[in-house]
């Protein structure tokens, strides 16, 4: 059987354990996180531009059939697309030039859901949410960006 002043001390124990987790958490090295960011959106749009040039013919007529990005040639989307989708993941795991890499991957991902797959919208909301975070917190400090903004005489 229990006290009432030890029914009273629980929940501010448990309350206690909790911030002290809650801080603990807060700990967890940033850069980690940006990194991990980097790695899984080059991830995505990689495989993604390795399966266009892996059949160009195929990638055109899916661009023409299927995928119907208004205001631009199938053709021509396609090119964009791939080029993105192959220049940009590089930049991201080099974490060089990042936040210029995520503009147009934040473009694609916004006509993927626009015009392409409007039902696939927690998939892109995912890629959105990492994009934003690159865009706003940068790459962090594990990525060449950091080691020329050293050079140049940045802090952070």
């Amino acid at each position: 059987m229990m006290t009432k002043t030890t029914d009273a001390a629980l929940p501010v124990h448990l309350r206690e354990r909790v911030a002290q987790a809650f801080e603990l958490l807060g700990r967890f090295p940033m850069a980690l996180i940006q990194l991990a960011a980097r790695f899984a959106l080059a991830g995505v749009f990689w495989r993604s531009g390795q399966s266009k040039i892996a059949s160009w013919e195929f990638t055109v007529q899916l661009f023409r059939d299927e995928y119907r990005v208004p205001l631009v040639s199938p053709e021509f989307a396609a090119m964009m697309a791939t080029t993105f989708e192959l220049a940009c993941p590089v930049l991201l795991v080099l974490g060089l030039g990042t936040r210029l890499a995520t503009l147009p991957l934040l473009g694609m991902a916004a006509v993927i859901q626009l015009f392409v797959y409007p039902q696939s919208w927690p998939e892109h909301l995912t890629w959105v949410a990492l994009l934003l975070l690159l865009l706003t917190r940068g790459p962090g400090p594990i990525s060449l960006d950091y080691l020329v903004g050293r050079f140049l005489g940045r802090k952070g």
